[in-house]
């Protein structure tokens, strides 16, 4: 403690012998607001040279001694980063909201944007709704603002639902970054947003990586999380559009459409109905962690692996049995991690001042290089990889 107190001091003798101009350069504390919270002069002050009890009084050095509360005060302002705090002089604040619990994906999606706070100096929290519906987001979107939060990075379940928070958000300097989907059609109330892969590359890299497994012939379904989310219907419009426009898939046919709500119950159920109500399907498309390791679930109990395919966006440690034991042949995913670390670093670039988006402007993201901004200011993390018998023991999420 006493080794404590002696380096505070010093501190305090380091910071008396500096200029004013030096000092207005203390974390950004001008020499007015240092002067301020100085201790007020003695009811009785004592005619200099004179002290109590007959001790001679020492001149104070400058004039107007700071007390130990200022001393404690700018060493553990000096412990902050300086590029960490907002324009108030507090640490940045960076809140990511999931769509809903129980998600797999998002686990290493929040350890990246953890990672990214924890690199700039920045507080990092996450919250999340218990189910994926439209609306469920609302409340803890105005949470998080009256909370103070500099940066909200979230995955929305609407591009509609939740435009007038985004807004009130913006309105009091609260940065919005979206995460992994965007508000299609509404992009002016976020500030960016962070996409995995090109949705165009989704979209057709999932039907080619099924039209694959079957021969490019016979009937396919998918199953999606919910009907709103903004994500999936920008991959299954491509998928459609791709199937219908391409030569080479003209022999496969998609026969239904269905909605699992990212939830593991409801998508097993669907999986399960599909199989029933379509006897020749041959090939299942689920572009969501939680539906495709429900379609692999209810082929495997079906015991009809040899007939129907199953791919999708999956997790390696969630779907590593099904490849293992040869109930799917193929997925694909990016890395979770990187596109959390990328939202945010951006976040957290933007609510510093230090980053202005727009279309074509370049950034460096840390440890995953230089991105820039496409149109929209859309930001890609990443290619999709392919995970196989092969390869997928070479990864861990």
């Amino acid at each position: 403690m006493q080794r404590r107190l002696e380096s505070a001091l010093a501190g305090a003798r380091g910071l008396f012998s500096l200029s004013p101009w030096e000092r207005a350069g203390v974390r950004g504390l001008s020499v007015r607001r240092l002067l301020e919270v100085r201790s007020p002069p003695h009811p009785n002050p004592l005619p200099e040279g004179e002290g109590t009890r007959g001790s001679p009084r020492q001149k104070l050095r400058p004039p107007g001694a700071w007390p130990v509360l200022l001393v404690s005060v700018a060493v553990c302002i000096a412990c902050i980063p300086i590029n960490a705090l907002a324009r108030d002089g507090k640490p940045i604040k960076i809140c990511y909201i999931a769509k809903n619990t129980g998600n797999p994906y998002f686990d290493p999606l929040i350890e990246g944007m953890k990672k990214a706070a924890e690199e700039n100096g920045a507080e990092f929290s996450t919250v999340a709704p218990a189910t994926a519906d439209a609306t469920s987001q609302l409340p803890l979107i105005k949470e998080q603002v009256q909370r103070g939060v500099n940066v909200i990075a979230i995955s929305p379940n609407s591009k509609d639902a939740l435009n007038r928070v985004f807004k009130e958000a913006m309105r009091k300097g609260v940065t919005v970054i979206t995460v992994d989907s965007d508000l299609t059609g509404n992009e002016q109330n976020r500030d960016a947003c962070v996409l995995t892969v090109d949705p165009i590359d989704v979209g057709n890299s999932q039907v080619e990586l099924l039209g694959s497994l079957i021969g490019y012939k016979g009937k396919i379904a998918i199953l999606s999380a919910t009907a709103d989310a903004p994500n999936q219907n920008a991959w299954i419009k491509v998928m459609k559009e791709t199937l219908a426009g391409d030569p080479k898939y003209k022999e496969m046919q998609l026969v239904d459409v269905v909605y699992g709500n990212d939830e593991p119950q409801k998508s097993r159920t669907e999986a399960d109905a599909l199989l029933i109500k379509y006897p020749d399907l041959r090939g299942i498309i689920a572009p969501t962690t939680v539906g495709v390791a429900a379609c692999a679930q209810a082929v495997e109990a079906a015991k009809k692996s040899d007939q129907v395919q199953v791919t999708g966006l999956g997790t390696p440690n969630q779907m590593r049995r099904f490849i293992k034991n040869d109930t799917i042949k193929a997925f694909a995913l990016w890395s979770p991690y990187d596109e959390g670390y990328l939202a945010g670093y951006v976040g957290y670039l933007i609510a510093c001042k230090k980053l202005t988006p727009a279309p074509g402007a370049k950034f460096d993201a840390g440890k995953i290089g230089q991105r820039d901004f496409r149109e929209k200011n859309v930001i890609i993390t990443g290619p999709p990889v392919t995970f196989t018998k092969e390869n997928i023991d070479k990864y861990n999420f």
